[in-house]
């Protein structure tokens, strides 16, 4: 219904200006959205995935699998063969480690993670890790964004789908304001909406939206994530024809 509202300003805004101006449109909540998924690692432990399949919160689960270019989740290989044998619709993500040459991350990833037409498209995430104790550098924009670049196209490639850029906060202040337009992102906003929190970067595909959400089959808190658009829309990215 709101969209609708909205869509109606949008339109007949100069007939309706002064009530559509006087329309207070909140900002969606992650109950808003239609599609619900989680993302998991080591420190969710030993997960019944097929009871996150039972739950209906999981249309989707992305999976720790390494980090830098000797670091493999431990849990990795159980939980990516798991979740297939569920039916949970899956996909790695790589930790980037601004120490490590792009090179051999890239040939990390493609050791570790096997070419899997039915995956969902691998993660790359970037954010600082603040708790890193070998590794403190922080790179300049153009560095990051020209590897991030050798690392997208690269994955695309070798997987067969363009990956995801996973964000944070701070990360993207400092780093991705205005770059890479037209990647697909997935942004952490655990305290608001996105489109409040992340300067020019409007046309997120996912949003993570708790690191304490519950789903059944998973002891303890899981981070939850949502998609910005409706099941057909996310059935039409699943098949790689959506574009925001």
């Amino acid at each position: 219904m709101l969209a609708l509202i909205k869509s109606i300003c949008s339109v007949f805004g100069f007939i309706f200006l002064s009530s559509c101006a006087a329309y207070d449109f909140p900002d969606p909540t992650p109950e808003d959205y239609a599609v619900h998924g989680i993302d998991i690692s080591r420190w969710q432990g030993d997960i019944d995935w097929v009871a996150v399949k039972q739950s209906g919160r999981a249309a989707f689960a992305w999976i720790k699998a390494t980090e830098g270019g000797d670091h493999v989740d431990p849990r990795f290989v159980d939980n990516w063969i798991g979740a297939r044998k569920a039916g949970v619709p899956r996909g790695a993500y790589h930790f980037y480690y601004f120490c490590r040459p792009v090179e051999e991350q890239i040939s990390w990833v493609k050791e570790i993670v096997p070419v899997d037409p039915q995956a969902i498209p691998l993660v790359l995430d970037m954010e600082w890790n603040a708790h890193s104790k070998t590794c403190t550098t922080r790179p300049p924009r153009e560095q990051i964004v020209r590897d991030m670049k050798i690392f997208l196209d690269e994955m695309e490639r070798h997987y067969g789908k363009r990956p995801v850029i996973y964000s944070s906060v701070d990360f993207h202040r400092d780093r991705l304001v205005g770059a890479l337009k037209g990647e697909q992102f997935w942004l952490r906003s655990v305290a608001d909406y996105p489109n409040n929190i992340y300067d020019q970067r409007d046309d997120w595909y996912f949003w993570q939206y708790t690191a304490e959400g519950r789903v059944q089959g998973i002891k303890g808190d899981v981070d939850r994530n949502v998609f910005f658009g409706t099941r057909s829309q996310y059935r039409a990215w699943l098949r790689g024809e959506l574009r925001r």
